[in-house]
């Protein structure tokens, strides 16, 4: 399944849990709602769709990525409480509200919203002593003694094995509690994206051409190399800022982003072009209006002499 088929089919999900009956109870037996968990490689936009979603339907977000979390910050600190008990006094140990569920509520004060999604990502990194509260979080909705409110529903994720050494594989007793959902890397879905939030021209143009280069992993003798959907967007940001700063971009940039030496010498190379075909064809002018006629068709004559790959750069 690709980035863009998971996002809805969580959005399918999110409004199958939270359908009501005619007296505003909910249709969806609490029991039967099993978490949704994302499987797929790291930086092709799992917490990026879990934005959309919640943004799209009008429900609350609160993310958390449980690796930074110990067992006391998921369940909350243990306290004594006195209680008595067929008229003895009793020392009961208690737990403190998970910091997790107090940022859920934290979130409906802050938002109204009483609906929403509780998105847990590297579900599969958690620490051992961490371990059975996740199996229990994902049977029960709770954390410690505390409870997920009712009307948010739980998507988590996580990275197969081979892009992470600190992944601990699900056992069968947890995996039949949840709906899996195996991600995969799609060029033609991210392009999608990246048209609509102005990724840099030099990027799409790029990958239209070499849509191979989207996405690799490659865990080698001589060390990983890896380039991700992450990486070419953060590394739109950064090419943005530094043409409005007037500052060089050198491939010693572009592989901080794109962390495999070939991409990032194709892509600078591709990038340099990109830049002087559109000082060349005076594309700023051009789309602006005020390219005058007698250049106008200068550039049209450049554009009929040149190559495939020079139109098809002029063109992005």
């Amino acid at each position: 399944m690709n980035i863009k088929e998971a996002k809805q089919e969580i959005s399918h999900t999110l409004q199958a849990y939270l359908e009501k009956d005619e007296l505003g109870n909910y249709c969806y037996a609490l029991v039967r709602q099993r978490p949704i968990l994302l499987m797929g490689p790291p930086g092709i936009g799992k917490t990026a769709i879990m934005e959309q979603v919640a943004e799209e339907n009008g429900v609350g977000l609160v993310s958390y990525t449980i690796t930074h979390h110990t067992r006391q910050s998921a369940i909350g600190l243990p306290r004594i409480r006195e209680k008595t008990y067929d008229g003895k006094k009793i020392s009961v140990t208690e737990y403190t509200m998970s910091e997790i569920i107090d940022s859920v509520y934290a979130c409906i004060d802050r938002t109204g919203k009483k609906e929403g999604i509780l998105f847990i990502d590297e579900i599969n990194c958690a620490s051992e002593t961490l371990a059975p509260t996740m199996l229990q979080f994902l049977q029960n909705k709770t954390f410690g003694s505390h409870k997920v409110p009712d009307g948010w529903i739980i998507v988590a994720a996580g990275n197969p094995p081979e892009y992470n050494k600190s992944v601990r594989e699900f056992d069968i007793v947890t995996l039949d509690r949840v709906r899996k959902i195996d991600i995969e890397a799609d060029c033609d879905i991210w392009m999608e994206y990246a048209w609509k939030h102005q990724v840099h021209g030099a990027i799409l143009s790029y990958l239209n051409i070499r849509k191979e280069d989207f996405y690799r992993v490659e865990n080698t003798v001589d060390g990983k190399f890896f380039v991700t959907a992450r990486g070419w967007e953060d590394l739109s940001e950064i090419l943005k800022s530094y043409e409005r700063l007037g500052i060089p971009v050198s491939d010693q940039l572009v592989i901080q982003f794109l962390q495999q030496e070939e991409v990032a010498g194709k892509f600078t190379a591709y990038y340099q072009l990109y830049t002087k075909y559109g000082q060349d064809y005076g594309i700023c002018e051009l789309l602006d209006g005020t390219l005058p006629e007698e250049r106008k068709a200068e550039k049209q004559q450049m554009a009929v002499n040149g190559g495939f790959e020079e139109r098809f750069t002029v063109t992005g």
